[in-house]
């Protein structure tokens, strides 16, 4: 029942998890371009607010619905793509068990409606898989470092099981599944309150609260802006033959958390404070892709550099926070952030 991706414009694509921050980018993705889109969600994390725009358009359809639940969709479908799960550790952690669910039970529900359409299937898996790397940077090969007890094994294991999944599926030829491992994504449309550290900070500096950062700044991450992942996603659920194997999507840049602090305390205008607070069990101390796959296979890298985009992201929350965020909000796009480019090796 296999079948290659079907290539041209026109498309009917189901977006599960579609009015969240990611999603509800690549629904606009998918319209622009000419598909019809089916945006499935539960609001659990999503916001109404992400594809408001949307829903007066004539080829959007929104569906709420859980992916727990089996879907029944009565119209043909090209292709799914999976972004159906809270993404932050304060989100996901809030109730594990329905994480893992969403993780297996979602999945499975999502690649048998894949199935039953013969459409393209395309999970939104994690760095997450590889958990506290001993491995730097992280390639594809790497199985990673990963706690299947600790308190964000919801999300990483089930992550991992969704994976595995996608890949017995393919490997049965039951569905032309394709993984995404998808890095730090940052943008417009990320909740305020959803704990990541770009968007906690973001919010701390408008708001003039002090920053807080978790241990001692020195960890790493790799920001990627969203508009760079969500070309990645579509190129590797359109390229042709189906890769067979995971790819990492994310920027290769890499930065302390410390210095990304820095960058957004010198685009607010406000004077913060950084407070440290104890780091919390299991968190990464480093995290940054290798690339290779993604440029060889689809051609794909980022652009938008980590200030460029920070810049873009500082704008809209202000916009999205009110009026005295707003007056606090520094230029749209700065360009000569005294910061470098990569953080030092951290052990």
């Amino acid at each position: 029942m296999l079948q290659g991706n079907r290539r041209g414009k026109g498309k009917t694509v189901l977006v599960a998890g579609g009015a969240g921050f990611v999603g509800s980018h690549v629904c606009d993705a998918l319209l622009a371009r000419g598909d019809s889109v089916i945006c499935v969600d539960s609001y659990i994390t999503g916001s109404r607010d992400n594809v408001r725009p949307l829903t007066n358009h004539p080829r959007f359809r929104l569906v709420e619905q859980d992916v727990c639940e089996v879907l029944d969709i009565g119209e043909p479908l090209d292709q799914i793509y999976n972004l159906a799960c809270a993404a932050s550790p304060p989100q996901y952690q809030a109730d594990p068990v329905h994480t893992m669910m969403t993780c297996v039970a979602g999945t499975g529900n999502l690649l048998a409606l894949a199935e039953r359409h013969a459409a393209s299937f395309l999970q939104a898996s994690t760095s997450e898989v590889y958990g506290d790397p001993a491995e730097h940077p992280q390639r594809e090969d790497y199985r990673g470092n990963v706690s299947c007890t600790g308190p964000r094994a919801c999300y990483d294991e089930g992550k991992r099981a969704a994976e595995a999944l996608c890949f017995d599926m393919l490997r049965a030829r039951r569905v032309d599944a394709r993984v995404a491992r998808i890095f730090n994504t940052y943008g417009p449309r990320m909740q305020a309150n959803d704990g990541r550290i770009v968007s906690n900070l973001i919010v701390q500096a408008l708001s003039g609260k002090p920053l807080t950062i978790y241990g001692s700044g020195m960890q790493t991450r790799s920001f990627c802006y969203i508009s760079d992942l969500v070309g990645g996603l579509m190129a590797l659920m359109d390229v042709t033959p189906n890769p067979g194997m995971p790819v990492n999507l994310g920027n290769p840049g890499e930065f302390t958390i410390n210095e990304l602090a820095q960058m957004i305390r010198s685009m607010v205008p406000r004077q913060t404070v950084i407070v440290y607070r104890p780091l919390p069990k299991d968190d990464p101390q480093r995290r940054r892709p290798d690339i290779s796959r993604a440029t060889d296979l689809l051609d794909w890298r980022p652009t938008v550099p980590l200030a460029e985009g920070l810049g873009y992201t500082v704008e809209w929350f202000a916009n999205s926070l009110g009026g005295r965020a707003r007056r606090a909000a520094a230029p749209r796009r700065p360009r000569n952030v005294a910061v470098s480019q990569a953080a030092p090796a951290q052990s």
